[in-house]
């Protein structure tokens, strides 16, 4: 997704990313930042201990920030400024229930950019 991210900004890179996911996903958040960009990591679920690239760091005067994603009242607040401006997250692709496992071989293949959502059928 580092390229995708790169066209789209016109090769500048964005200036916040929010990774909950770690592993690979971690690698591309950090290709992805502009100079002077900001990395929020909060989750590992692919994995705690990903190769980093500390020149790309320093060179590019990165930061980097842990959070737990704060209280609940803070959660609240977040929830209420994203309705408030109207902010919606990237999908890739919605998939039935029954389809898991295909969104599950496309997020290991690694293949979506933005969220991959499991619709409950009736």
């Amino acid at each position: 997704f580092a390229r995708e991210v790169r066209r789209l900004t016109g090769k500048r890179g964005v200036d916040v990313v929010v990774d909950c996911v770690g592993g690979d996903s971690w690698i591309r958040s950090l290709a992805s930042l502009a100079k002077g960009g900001r990395l929020v990591t909060c989750g590992a679920t692919a994995g705690a201990n990903p190769p980093t690239d500390i020149q790309r760091i320093f060179w590019n005067n990165l930061k980097i920030f842990g959070s737990t994603l704060g209280d609940r009242a803070e959660f609240t607040e977040v929830l209420n400024f994203m309705a408030a401006s109207r902010t919606q997250p990237i999908i890739d692709q919605v998939f039935s229930l029954r389809d898991a496992a295909a969104a599950q071989n496309r997020l290991e293949q690694g293949k979506q950019f933005g969220k991959i959502v499991l619709r409950m059928d009736a």
